[in-house]
């Protein structure tokens, strides 16, 4: 009985991350003006990137049959640079801001766990900031064509993520915020 007594007051307290507004990707996404390169601001932490403690910028190239080459790189804490290289595509023609992104080889491509999902959330009108996520809600990017992101902009970003269930406690600042 105590067991559960503490459990229930446990949870309780625990604050619980409620969307007042879905995941959904923009409804347009020109993949001419969001190629080139973009620097994260801020991300939730991804495996991948647990080395990272520098600077991380993503590029974007669209390719002829349709797909997106994408480079991402960072600095570790040793000063070093990890790179990685994949691929971006469009699942669905008519949503334009969903995309799927692979870092595993091509001969693995066939798998549809070698693909993880790459929707762009936020995006500003002249392409200068981007929030990148995932209907899970565990990854968050928040990116823009600048080292540095305006606060209120910033500030707007997290607001949004929070309004669509993304709980930001760890979020990692890894750019600059002015």
């Amino acid at each position: 009985m105590r067991t559960a007594l503490v459990a229930l007051i446990g949870s309780m307290a625990t604050p619980t991350i409620v969307a007042t507004t879905p995941v959904t990707a923009v409804a347009h996404l020109d993949l001419a003006r969001y190629a080139g390169t973009w620097h994260e601001i801020a991300r939730l932490p991804m495996y991948f990137q647990r080395k990272c403690t520098g600077p991380v910028t993503a590029r974007y190239v669209p390719q002829p049959d349709g797909t997106v080459a994408v480079h991402n790189e960072c600095v570790t804490a040793e000063g070093a640079t990890i790179a990685s290289d994949g691929v971006a595509r469009r699942p669905e023609p008519f949503a334009q801001g969903k995309l799927e992104v692979r870092f595993a080889p091509k001969w693995l491509s066939w798998l549809p766990l070698a693909w993880a999902d790459y929707w762009v959330v936020a995006l500003s009108d002249d392409y200068q900031w981007a929030m990148v996520g995932q209907p899970g809600r565990k990854y968050l990017w928040i990116l823009s064509r600048q080292p540095s992101l305006d606060r209120k902009t910033f500030e707007m970003l997290k607001a949004r993520a929070v309004a669509m269930g993304y709980d930001l406690s760890g979020l990692i600042v890894s750019g600059e915020v002015i």
